[in-house]
């Protein structure tokens, strides 16, 4: 089994590093690079969210015909996961046994209007720490800020610029949906999730904000093993 993990605005494939120790031998963790960070570094942001799924579906999709998969996405990776789910389908591969949406409120009603990333640093770096959009300790360090204002800038116009597209077929696979209690994501942005699904549905909600990923990673991946690991 396969465990494709999609990084939130900012981040980069490492975020996942730590859950080795805790996920069960037969899953393998396959964290996913994205262009301008990471080990992509150097190569140039993404123009688009279409252009970021094809980047992604180009480079897993000859791991598709080998074993099942499922796909764990946190804040924009969840949107990331969301788009790619179809980019797959719709080229006739394998579909996830499952996929874990994580702090990020259901796309079909969960909108960012404010062109964000245009704004001045300081500005900026205030309303994605109002936002929940970034750890805060990365605002007080100054050589990081260097490093991730244009990682965020890009991630943050491709949030900003994503334009939902009603589709009439829902995802078939099992869902989980993955909160933090303290989050500013409503109840509804939660639960109409479901509307997009039609198998199993479930939702676990973790102490903790927007990062609560970072704070509660033996939980979450106790969670996907038994999902993943159940007959």
């Amino acid at each position: 089994m396969l465990l494709f993990c999609l990084p939130y605005a900012g981040g980069s494939e490492d975020i996942y590093f730590n859950w080795t120790k805790y996920l069960n031998p037969s899953i393998k963790l396959c964290p996913i690079s994205l262009k301008g960070r990471g080990k992509r570094f150097y190569e140039e942001f993404y123009e688009s969210l279409d252009e970021a799924i094809d980047d992604i579906f180009d480079n897993i999709k000859n791991k598709l015909y080998e074993d099942d998969y499922a796909i764990y996405g946190h804040s924009m990776g969840s949107l990331l996961a969301y788009e790619l789910y179809y980019k797959i389908k719709e080229n006739g591969l394998k579909e996830p046994r499952h996929i874990f949406f994580s702090g990020y409120g259901a796309p079909n009603i969960k909108e960012m209007n404010d062109d964000i990333y245009t704004l001045p640093n300081n500005e900026f770096i205030a309303k994605i720490i109002e936002l929940g959009g970034t750890p805060k300790e990365v605002s007080e360090n100054k050589e990081l800020l260097e490093i991730f204002i244009p990682i965020l800038r890009s991630d943050f116009k491709l949030l900003n610029n994503y334009i939902y597209t009603h589709r009439n077929d829902k995802i078939e696979c099992n869902v989980s949906i993955l909160n933090g209690k303290e989050d500013d994501i409503t109840i509804n942005e939660i639960v109409n999730w479901k509307l997009l699904t039609s198998a199993e549905f479930n939702i676990y909600n973790f102490d903790g904000n927007h990062f609560f990923i970072n704070d509660n990673i033996e939980n979450i991946v106790k969670i996907i093993n038994n999902t993943l690991l159940k007959k």
